[in-house]
């Protein structure tokens, strides 16, 4: 007979999600197996260096989180370099190549992958940015003094072209809707922010499609809907990511833009909890939001947090707690830190410290009478006091007097 403490723990992604799963498997005092499977043949590494700090032109950073012997000493089984193809549910088990991998509890965080642009596979020079692999051969290309064009106007692209930019190298963006980042944090603060890109000299252009690149075996331009065509070297495509859920049609785990699951992580199937990128679940403190909390988010805090809380839930879902968060996000573009908690959806934005055309403040976001989320640009030490603002779901009226007591104490301090 299976006990808690002898269950067969398998993590199906070698991602922060599934090294988290695994330490907190063990910090809880977990004694069963642990198997971690990962698609690449690397151990867990950190992903946002990938785009801020090295494309940038630092010393490559470390970026693997933890090394081989540690997770050894954790006692877990290492299946690397192969991806999970299928999972049957009813002989609780996992399949990674060859092998069959039996489970008691299982965290799925297989992640997302980034969207390739279709059509582009014989051109080289053509890159996404979600991988160590990736990010090694967009510096490179950098490096060589690549005319770039990015195709697409949001965080990852953004970063891309500030790197491009840091070099002193021509770039264009190029994003089909009208307003860059309406998804991310609303249109109003995309507009502000893109004048980011006006200020360093980056060419954005908005509201036009790409119709083809051009090039034989290697890119040598970006052929726009209205017929321009944009020299290039190098074309990164920033247009999203699609969570890794393929392997698991037919297996019983309810899809739909990521992996279902409720409050506490749990999917549709016994023992089978999912938490990082791949996820979408039901957050308590967001439930009376048209969508009913139910939100996937790709942030490196609720990736962490996830797989821990996942893991804990998997192997005691007697006890399982509701994982609630803020979320929380950041960017660096040229010299600017730009930071976001919350959620983007509001009824109304309002600027409360700085300005805009300073490119330097603090904007609320209101949905209903409630604080829901809080931009800042350039004010790294007021984001996170507004987070803990939004978890306490403080009101609206409240949120504006908190700020106000903020402004005059900075004033005071002059």
């Amino acid at each position: 007979m299976t006990t808690p403490s002898s269950a067969r723990l398998v993590v199906v992604g070698a991602s922060l999600a599934g090294l988290r799963a695994v330490e907190a498997a063990r910090d809880a005092g977990h004694e069963g197996p642990v198997t971690l499977v990962g698609a690449e043949p690397h151990l867990p590494y950190d992903r946002p260096p990938l785009s801020k700090a090295y494309l940038d032109g630092e010393e490559v950073p470390q970026v693997r989180f933890r090394e081989e012997e540690h997770l050894r000493e954790l006692g877990v089984d290492l299946v690397l370099g192969t991806p999970a193809s299928a999972l049957d549910a009813d002989g609780r088990e996992v399949v990674v190549g060859d092998r069959r991998i039996g489970y008691d509890a299982l965290v799925l965080a297989t992640g997302a992958r980034a969207r390739l642009l279709p059509g582009t596979d014989h051109l080289a020079g053509v890159y996404a940015l979600r991988t160590l692999d990736d990010a090694i051969a967009v510096r490179s290309a950098l490096e060589a003094g690549s005319r770039t064009v990015v195709i697409g106007a949001g965080f990852i692209g953004s970063e891309v072209a500030s790197g491009a930019r840091k070099r002193g190298l021509p770039v264009t963006i190029v994003e089909a809707l009208p307003t860059p980042l309406v998804r991310a944090i609303g249109e109003e603060m995309g507009t502000a922010l893109s004048a980011l890109h006006a200020a360093h000299g980056t060419d954005l252009r908005c509201g036009v499609g790409v119709d083809a690149l051009e090039g034989t075996d290697h890119v040598t331009g970006v052929r726009l809907a209205d017929g321009t065509v944009l020299p290039a070297d190098l074309v990164v495509a920033g247009i999203g990511a699609i969570p890794e859920t393929e392997w698991l049609e037919g297996s019983g785990v309810k899809l739909d833009n990521g992996i279902v699951a409720d409050e506490t992580l749990r999917t549709d199937l016994t023992g089978v909890y999912a938490a990082g990128d791949v996820v979408r679940w039901r957050n308590p403190l967001f439930a009376e939001s048209p969508t009913g909390g139910l939100m996937r988010i790709e942030h490196w805090t609720s990736a962490a947090e996830q797989g821990a809380q996942a893991a804990r839930n998997a192997l005691d879902p007697e006890n399982a707690k509701p994982y609630e968060t803020v979320p929380y996000f950041w960017s660096d573009w040229y010299d600017s830190r730009i930071q976001f908690v919350g959620v983007p959806s509001a009824d109304e934005i309002r600027v409360v410290s700085g300005s805009v055309d300073e490119q330097r403040f603090v904007a609320l976001y209101r949905t209903g009478d409630r604080l829901t989320g809080c931009l800042t640009l350039d004010r790294r030490a007021e984001v996170m006091k507004y987070r803990v603002q939004i978890g306490r779901r403080t009101s609206w009226s409240d949120a504006l007097a908190f700020a106000e007591k903020r402004n005059a104490a900075a004033a005071a301090k002059g």
